[in-house]
């Protein structure tokens, strides 16, 4: 049966690599990832270019476990040599857009459900979806469908990960701060200049440092990345605005930030928004230990993906390298996806079966 799962994932990712699914623009793949669960006697579900099913014997009575990747990509950039949609398989490698990022995941997990799919005896019930716009963070992917899939008790995400196990994530707030002043000429004694009110604040930023520390990332982060103000050199500024980065551990919740910050600050202080939340699950959890015990390694990940939209316990783990994600001649192993689906397996066995 893994055999047959393994060509199955791979003869579907390269129907993936084919069409074009850039962010917002995915419904030719969701297409294709419906028609091709239907065709193995799955009911499916679909919201706008989502997809998702639940295993066959799914009991209400039971918990259910989430398995999540996207079908999205970024666009191509410009140091491409090969075509992005077509692929090709050359020295084992499966070449194309979305091939690493995250359609070796996103296949992988689709097998791994089908795998466990009709069997009887699970203690927990899983729930595919296969979603969109993670790449933009968009509304319309996983978040816009995360009300319709019933309680969750956790999950993994499947990114680009060599199958090590992400158990921790960084959040991230997009900070607007603004500063006012009053206008004056600057060769007289007028006006408060919003440049030097803001510098007390910015200098907060630079300098404060949170109470509590993340065991897996060490002290949050913010950074003043964006500074403006003025308007010609002999009229003293009545507006500052700068803009700051904040990455969000597993210590805080961003509203813990958001509260801390505006106590201590001066300036207006506007998030673009709260939802890209951190994220983390136990490194005791079944799940972890079951890796652990299959040689994976646990870390903390820097970059942010769909799992900041969960509010459960998450594991991010998948076959692929991160450091391929969105690069020219993007590319997976083939033996990677093959390695990632029986991994998954292993990993969820012991957690999902004979409890």
């Amino acid at each position: 049966m893994i055999e047959q799962l393994q060509k199955d994932s791979l003869e579907l990712l390269k129907r993936l690599i084919s069409i074009s699914s850039f962010s917002k623009e995915e419904e030719g793949t969701a297409d294709v990832i419906e028609q091709f669960l239907q065709d193995k006697g799955i009911k499916t579900h679909r919201k706008l270019n989502n997809i998702w099913a639940y295993n066959q014997y799914f009991d209400a009575s039971r918990p259910t476990l989430l398995l999540n990747s996207h079908h999205d990509t970024v666009k191509p950039n410009s140091g491409y040599t090969r075509d992005p949609f077509s692929p090709d398989v050359v020295d084992g490698k499966l070449y194309g857009l979305g091939s690493n990022d995250a359609g070796g995941c996103l296949v992988s997990l689709i097998a791994t459900f089908l795998y466990f799919n009709d069997q009887q005896d699970l203690s927990y019930n899983i729930c595919l979806a296969t979603t969109a716009e993670e790449e933009i963070s968009g509304n319309n992917g996983l978040e816009c469908i995360l009300p319709e899939l019933g309680e969750l008790e956790f999950a993994i995400v499947g990114e680009p990960t060599l199958m090590n196990l992400a158990i921790a994530e960084r959040g991230l707030l997009v900070l607007d701060c603004a500063v006012h002043g009053k206008a004056g000429h600057a060769a007289r004694e007028e006006g408060d200049n919003a440049i030097y009110k803001a510098l007390k604040d910015i200098e907060w930023f630079r300098n404060y440092r949170f109470s509590k520390v993340s065991e897996v990332f060490g002290p949050l982060k913010m950074s003043v990345t964006i500074i403006n103000a003025g308007s010609q050199h002999n009229v003293v500024p009545e507006l500052c605005t700068f803009t700051v980065d904040v990455r969000v551990t597993d210590a805080y919740t961003n509203e813990e930030v958001l509260k801390i910050i505006r106590t201590n600050v001066d300036c207006e202080v506007k998030p673009r928004s709260v939802r890209l939340k951190p994220s983390s699950i136990d490194k005791a959890h079944p799940l972890v230990q079951s890796g652990i015990a299959l040689g994976r390694t646990t870390y903390g990940s820097p970059t942010t993906s769909d799992q900041a939209l969960l509010s459960i316990p998450s594991v991010k783990v998948g076959p692929g390298d991160s450091a391929r994600s969105h690069m020219a001649d993007e590319y997976v192993f083939v033996e990677e996806i093959g390695e990632g689906i029986q991994l998954y397996i292993e990993m969820l066995k012991p957690v999902i079966k004979g409890k």
